[in-house]
Order: structure tokens, then C-alpha cells, then sequence
């Protein structure tokens, strides 16, 4: 039996069609996703294609993350074998995969991710995400392939331009939980790069949304600005909400009070 989890929650939320928001996560700091997911965030994207996380860091952040129900997702840095068995079997509630340019790219992705008969995903039950032991071995392939959240990141025009012929994967709302979008791939691919408000990206967006959630699958996709943003992207039918960066948001903190501090003792000619 298949106890609830955080990420059947979130597989759950996802397939009914709610929204669901989280940050990317750039500081390899265990603190800070705790942080982060004690505020209630759904979930919490730990970026190892950009950020400079090790094994440890990494274990302990999904552990952070887990104590407050937060799903850890992990940006693996390629769509690779290694690096996928890698983030699942310590523990990481799901991933996003990147780089994803064709069917071929969206086929090897499921593959890695998912056990037999999805995928053909190495087979260990003495990790994490084994229970260390092989005390539940027989139903380690269907629980693994049940939790698991599995996404896809289109980056370049191309995987953008070949959406149609990854969503004709067989059967493949059972294999994939999201799509995400790059808006700014997506501004380039129509001829208005960088205008992500241009009227005619949020055309494609649409359209782009549309086909995904047809399909079966939650699209996702970034916002820059936490309001404006966050209501065209949830009124064009965006489920994953990403935020902005863990370290951009601390900066922006500090830059506000900092504006505030200079604000205050220039007015009273203490500076």
C-alpha cells in the first residue's frame, strides 16, 4: 500500500489542475530550503546545472525540504542517466529534466526516470529512496514509479518546435507530470527576443499551454514579477509557477532595506 506523500500530493494537485508555486534554488544551503519550505511553498527546485551543489548539499536540501512537506524537485545538469538515477535515489521528490529538444530527448528522459515497465531506471532499493533495505522490494518499481514527479524543461525553439510530436508519446500523461516552458526561448522562436509581454509570445504561450494541458500534463513556466506575472500566467492556464531565484530574492530584500536605511539617514543629514 502507497502511504500518501508530499509528491503524491503534488502529483495529485497537479492532475486536478491546481496551481502550484516554488523558487529556484541556487544556494547550496540546507537552511534556506527549510526556510523556504516552511513558509508553504509546494515545492522547491534545487538547480545542479547552475548552482554550485554537491552530493551533500543535495541530500541534506531534499532532507530540508521533506520535513515541512515541500516537494524537492532537482534540475539534474543533463538529461543523463547518471545524473537522474543519481538525484532519485537520494531521495528527490521529482526532477526537471532539461534540454529537451525532441520526442527522442523526451523518450530518454522517461527512460532513465521510470522502472520497467515505463522505463528502464537502474534498479537499487538499498538508498534513500529504497528505505536502505529491500524490506519492500517487490513494490520498490510501482511505488518509485507512482511518487516520482517528472518534468520537462524545453529550453531552445527547437524543443518549442517539436511540442506536437512530444506529446504524441504513447500513454504519455502516465510517464510525464509537467512541461516547462521558457518563455524567453519562446520570445526568440517568434521573432521578439527578450519580450516575453509581446503580444504575440503570449499567443504561442497559449497555444503552447493548451496542447500540454490537452495532453494531460500541467505546464509550467517563470515569473519575473510576482504580481503582473503571476495573473497572466495562471489566466493563460500555467499550473507550476516558478519564482524567482532563492539568492535574487535575499539580494532584493537586502537592496530594499538598504534603499530604505540610505532613504532615512540622508533626510536627516547623518550620512
Amino acid at each position: 500500500m502507497v502511504c500518501m506523500t508530499y509528491s503524491d500530493a503534488l502529483k495529485k494537485r497537479l492532475k486536478t489542475g491546481a496551481v502550484v508555486a516554488g523558487p529556484w534554488c541556487i544556494l547550496p544551503s540546507s537552511d534556506i530550503i527549510e526556510i523556504i519550505a516552511k513558509t508553504g511553498m509546494d515545492f522547491v527546485i534545487v538547480d545542479m546545472e547552475h548552482g554550485p551543489h554537491s552530493t551533500e548539499h543535495l541530500v541534506d536540501m531534499i532532507r530540508s525540504a521533506d520535513i515541512y512537506g515541500c516537494a524537492a524537485l532537482v534540475r539534474v545538469a543533463k538529461n543523463d542517466e547518471s545524473h537522474i538515477l543519481h538525484a532519485l535515489d537520494i531521495g528527490a521528490t521529482g526532477l526537471l529534466v532539461p534540454h529537451i529538444e525532441s520526442r527522442e530527448d523526451a523518450e530518454r528522459a522517461i527512460k532513465y526516470a521510470k522502472y520497467h515497465p515505463l522505463g528502464n531506471r537502474g534498479f537499487s532499493p538499498y538508498t534513500r529512496a529504497g528505505g536502505f533495505s529491500p524490506d519492500d522490494i517487490k513494490q520498490h518499481a510501482q511505488v518509485q514509479n507512482a511518487r516520482t514527479v517528472l518534468g520537462l524543461l524545453l529550453e531552445g525553439i527547437q524543443g518549442i518546435n517539436n511540442l506536437d510530436d512530444i506529446l504524441s508519446i504513447q500513454d504519455i500523461s502516465e510517464k510525464i507530470d509537467f512541461i516547462y516552458i521558457g518563455a524567453y526561448d519562446l520570445s526568440q522562436a517568434v521573432g521578439c527576443p527578450g519580450e516575453i509581454d509581446h503580444p504575440e509570445v503570449r499567443r504561442h504561450l497559449t497555444v503552447c499551454i493548451k496542447k500540454i494541458r490537452d495532453a494531460g500534463i500541467a505546464p509550467g513556466g517563470y515569473v519575473a514579477k510576482q504580481g503582473e506575472d503571476m495573473r497572466w500566467m495562471c489566466d493563460m492556464g500555467m499550473q507550476i509557477i516558478t519564482l524567482l531565484p532563492d539568492l535574487t530574492l535575499i539580494y532584493n530584500a537586502f537592496a530594499d532595506t538598504h534603499r530604505i536605511f540610505k532613504q532615512i539617514v540622508q533626510k536627516e543629514g547623518r550620512i
